[in-house]
């Protein structure tokens, strides 16, 4: 079933003042199934299972972000042939005006690829199409650039991005399952998720 994009959502770049809270959008989530990595001889194996209880997964602040400055709005740093990365933010605003969503990528020139940093949807607004309308501006951003393919990475217990991510055409890529060990994610294994963006 295809989510119903609301037509009240606005999107568009983010302004540099609201950095601060398109970082402080909520991005943490409840499910009741994860996907088991299980490392064999020649690969890995995947595969969703239940939970019960439930996860919560509350995702630490991120540190280096913070020493950053935290998202940059503009991002126009650079461009697509000096070699440099390319970071741009959209955010999604509601009826109201208030930010309810977010997505920050990055372009990298030397493989033409746009990296998927970080999507945030309010816990409210959910369900209704504002993941994908973000993750298509991006998207299309990426084309505008030039970029091949668009890459994000997710954690295994994060079972709902993953279907969701799968729905908007991205794959699995790759496996890390020591990218979190001495963090607050400690235990749990990094999936990346890549789809071509060319025709």
């Amino acid at each position: 079933m295809t989510s119903i994009e609301h037509t009240s959502v606005v999107y568009r770049v983010a302004r540099a003042e609201e950095s601060d809270a398109a970082l402080a959008l909520d991005n943490s989530f409840t499910t009741d199934s994860v996907i088991e990595v299980t490392s064999t001889d020649d690969g890995f194996r995947l595969r969703e299972v239940a939970v019960d209880p439930p996860l919560r997964k509350v995702f630490p602040d991120d540190e280096e972000d913070e020493e950053d400055g935290g998202v940059d709005g503009g991002g126009e740093e650079g461009g697509p042939d000096d070699g440099t990365s390319t970071t741009r933010v959209v955010v999604a605003l509601d009826g109201d005006g208030a930010l309810c969503g977010a997505i920050t990528t990055e372009f990298t020139a030397w493989n033409s690829r746009l990296v998927i940093a970080d999507v945030r949807v309010a816990p409210g607004h959910r369900g209704r199409g504002v993941g994908r309308g973000l993750m298509d501006r991006a998207l299309d951003h990426g084309r505008e650039l030039g970029a091949r393919t668009a890459w994000l990475e997710v954690t295994n217990v994060n079972a709902p991005a993953v279907r969701a991510y799968r729905r908007m055409g991205f794959t699995l890529c790759g496996v890390d399952v020591t990218l979190y060990t001495g963090t607050a994610s400690e235990g749990e294994q990094a999936l990346f998720m890549s789809r071509p963006l060319t025709t």
